[in-house]
């Protein structure tokens, strides 16, 4: 087989494989992408060209003749957000096991972000998990209905999801600061758009009056530490003496504005955050959190995923999935002061 020089400056392609196999192009896509449909004795000296070449195929072109990607989008509302950093490393060492490419995209928080995103994903990607979503119901199942997709921290009727279960550790931070004396509590809340938001609060607000202490609504916040400032005013203005707070970052942020005004964790204000990222155990004082296993949603959200593109592999799929969470107490919860 006499080598035809291919130019270095570009990457072999079929019509150079074709052309040192003496064969028609279409003939070297067949045997590369349906080598079945290809004589053997034709179909090895095209792929003997092909590593002769050091032939890479196109993925666009791979895409068009096989219907799929090889990639899968994963798509969260912040990525400075540490918080996602144990979620992404999840969905990555899932869709790699499985021999997928990730696909990762920032939504900005913006619901015309996300839309947007998801409209271009349906020609470059197999799939998509989309993270904490801040579309309508309605919109979430006009996607589901034109990609094969996955939630994670949303949960609408008709689209599999994976739901982190913080209500539930949201329950254990009241029980908690009620055990220290608190009566009065604040919800920092996140996002209007946030569905956890809104789940916590609902929790919050049922099982206040169950327990007879008071329970208030603080926010909207961003989910920053630079809202941190804001939400710390505002607490200390509603005269609480202890704030269960919408994520770790504004959390954090309500601690250096608390010590700025010369305000003493936990001595004069207990503070809970959620999530525990990576650092929340590093604070002056170190933060009591609500923790949940978030790598491993990540995994199970590729997995339910997965299953809906390879139906035939067994297995079975699931519509829904919940992880547990539970309260982490450390140094920023105390007794109520006096």
């Amino acid at each position: 087989m006499a080598t035809q020089p291919v130019a270095a400056d570009r990457p072999a392609t079929i019509h150079d494989i074709a052309a040192l196999c003496g064969v028609a192009a279409s003939t070297v896509s067949r045997a590369l992408t349906n080598p079945d449909r290809v004589n053997v004795r034709t179909r090895q000296r095209i792929q003997a060209a092909a590593v002769e070449l050091n032939y890479t195929p196109n993925s666009q072109a791979k895409a068009l003749s096989s219907g799929r990607t090889g990639a899968v989008g994963v798509m969260v509302p912040d990525i400075t957000n540490p918080f996602y950093f144990d979620l992404i490393r999840g969905t990555q060492l899932q869709l790699k096991a499985a021999g997928y490419t990730q696909l990762l995209v920032d939504t900005e928080e913006s619901d015309e972000v996300e839309a947007s995103t998801l409209e271009q994903l349906r020609k470059s990607a197999d799939g998509v998990v989309v993270t904490a979503s801040r579309l309508s119901d309605d919109a979430l199942l006009a996607a589901a209905a034109k990609i094969p997709l996955v939630t994670i921290n949303r949960d609408v009727p008709g689209v599999p999801a994976v739901i982190i279960d913080t209500p539930a550790a949201t329950l254990q931070a009241l029980d908690h600061l009620i055990s220290l004396g608190h009566r009065r509590v604040a919800y920092i809340a996140g996002p209007t758009t946030s569905q956890s938001s809104t789940r916590r609060w609902a929790t919050l607000s049922e099982a206040a009056e169950e327990r007879g202490v008071e329970v208030r609504r603080l926010g909207p916040f961003a989910p920053k530490t630079q809202s941190g400032a804001a939400a710390a005013d505002a607490a200390v203005h509603s005269g609480v003496t202890a704030c269960i707070v919408f994520n770790d970052l504004i959390a954090i942020g309500m601690l250096q504005r608390l010590r700025e005004r010369g305000l003493s964790v936990p001595q004069d204000m207990s503070i809970v955050g959620c999530d525990d990222i990576f650092g929340a155990d590093f604070c002056n004082p170190p933060l009591s959190t609500m923790a949940s296993p978030i790598e491993q949603a990540g995994r199970v959200a590729v997995s339910m995923l997965l299953a809906q593109l390879n139906p035939l592999a067994g297995g079975g799929t699931r519509s829904r999935s919940v992880m547990p969470t539970h309260l982490t107490v450390r140094g920023s919860t105390g007794p109520a002061p006096a």
